[in-house]
């Protein structure tokens, strides 16, 4: 059981109006909110020991090495990877994809293929589109149901002796689909190719073990998990990682440099050129230790408990249909009013204090396998509660009653 009050004091900005009205948030797909002990994790950083990492004996520099990297360790930890050098602390999701997409610019050969899902968000299709303009890859698409599922015979179908790469999510964001991710690892195994895992949406509801997955990459953001924007996190298994050449030159980097020769270093920091975003690196260790203090079950139970009600609740206004029917789903309600433009709903929501995310949410191909400019999207975290969902039903159908 979750102490929702003891949560809600957690969260600063829980405490706003927004015109006029209680700030209720239901945009936690696009980002989550930050709670007050992470806040204090950044003012920490740059009030006592703001310094650049790995470069200075200085005690500044060292203090600052030591939390960055205790960060990752956290990090590894979290994730269960076998090595903390198989974790690359990186800008966030989109980030880590276009470190591995560019790898394989030099692994790949006309004719190779790889497979991505329709219900990709663009940062998990375009880095690919691009590596087969590169390349001469041909890329093929797992597609989609009616309930916003993935048509697993047709994967397999798709799976041949040519596959090398293998791309899904974990959780859509548009729909809140769980995807099979485990079979999906499996049977691109069997045929040789490798597995990139996009978790940002599902690392907020569940806690991913990339062993127990045998996954090749997995990719995350922090701000999806409690933390700062700007900074997330690529896994890959270390001999993975080996094999591909740096994303990036400058400093950090490098092993020895002569204009000559230039030879590279290790794992991690072969991937991590230049300065990082240092605190948002210690702070996304802080964000973890947040949320693992509350504990990824209850939310999981707790998260899936508000999925029911508020499916129950919008499904009682006529002529309101949801997008995104799986029964294996998180939550995150898409839905639109019969013959009105979802931007025109979230506009009235948001008049009343509520805030949702509207549009095709990165996720363009979904949108016209439905035929339909986009949703409206309700996106819940363990910080909300019933009577907040029952505010967006009252305010939908004040929306509905002023367009129709």
């Amino acid at each position: 059981m979750l102490d929702l009050q003891k949560i809600r004091e957690d969260f600063p900005i829980l405490t706003r109006e927004v015109n006029g009205k209680p700030l209720v948030y239901f945009d936690n797909a696009a980002t989550s909110q930050t709670p007050q002990v992470v806040i204090d994790a950044i003012v920490d950083y740059y009030s006592n020991y703001n310094a650049n990492i790995h470069r200075g004996v200085h005690t500044l520099s060292q203090e600052a090495t030591d939390a960055y990297e205790m960060a990752r360790k956290k990090v590894q930890k979290h994730f269960n990877a076998t090595h903390t050098h198989e974790i690359i602390l990186t800008s966030g999701t989109t980030h880590s994809i276009n470190i591995i997409a560019t790898g394989f610019t030099s692994l790949l050969s006309e004719g190779d293929e790889i497979i991505v899902s329709a219900l990709e968000h663009h940062s998990n299709i375009v880095p690919w589109q691009m590596l087969c303009e590169r390349t001469g890859a041909i890329l093929k698409v797992i597609p989609m149901n009616e309930d916003g599922e993935l048509v697993m015979d047709v994967y397999d179908q798709l799976l041949s002796n040519s596959t090398k790469l293998v791309f899904t999510n974990h959780i859509s964001n548009a729909l809140g689909t769980i995807n099979p991710i485990e079979e999906i690892i499996e049977k691109a195994h069997n045929v040789g190719a490798a597995v990139l895992i996009d978790g940002a949406q599902a690392c907020p509801h569940v806690k991913p073990d990339v062993q127990a997955l045998d996954v090749d990459f997995y990719v995350a953001s922090a701000h999806k998990l409690c933390g700062p924007t700007g900074v997330g996190m690529l896994y890959g298994k270390e001999e993975w990682l080996n094999k591909l050449p740096p994303y990036q030159g400058g400093g950090e980097m490098i092993e020895q440099v002569t204009f000559e020769k230039t030879t590279y270093a290790g794992l991690p920091h072969k991937f991590e050129a230049g300065t990082p975003n240092i605190c948002g690196g210690i702070a996304f260790g802080v964000a973890l230790d947040y949320m693992n203090s509350i504990g990824f079950d209850n939310i999981a139970a707790y998260e899936n408990e508000l999925l029911e009600y508020g499916t129950q609740k919008l499904l009682e206004i006529e002529g309101l249909k949801i997008y995104g029917t799986s029964k294996n789903k998180t939550s995150v309600i898409s839905f639109n009013l019969d013959n009105i433009h979802p931007y025109d709903v979230g506009t009235i929501v948001d008049k009343l204090g509520i805030a949702v995310r509207t549009g095709h949410h990165c996720a363009q191909p979904i949108m016209d396998f439905y035929k339909i400019p986009g949703t409206v999207r309700a996106s819940f975290s363990f910080y909300n509660t019933k009577e907040e969902i029952d505010a967006l039903v009252e305010s939908v159908k004040k929306a509905k009653m002023m367009l129709s």
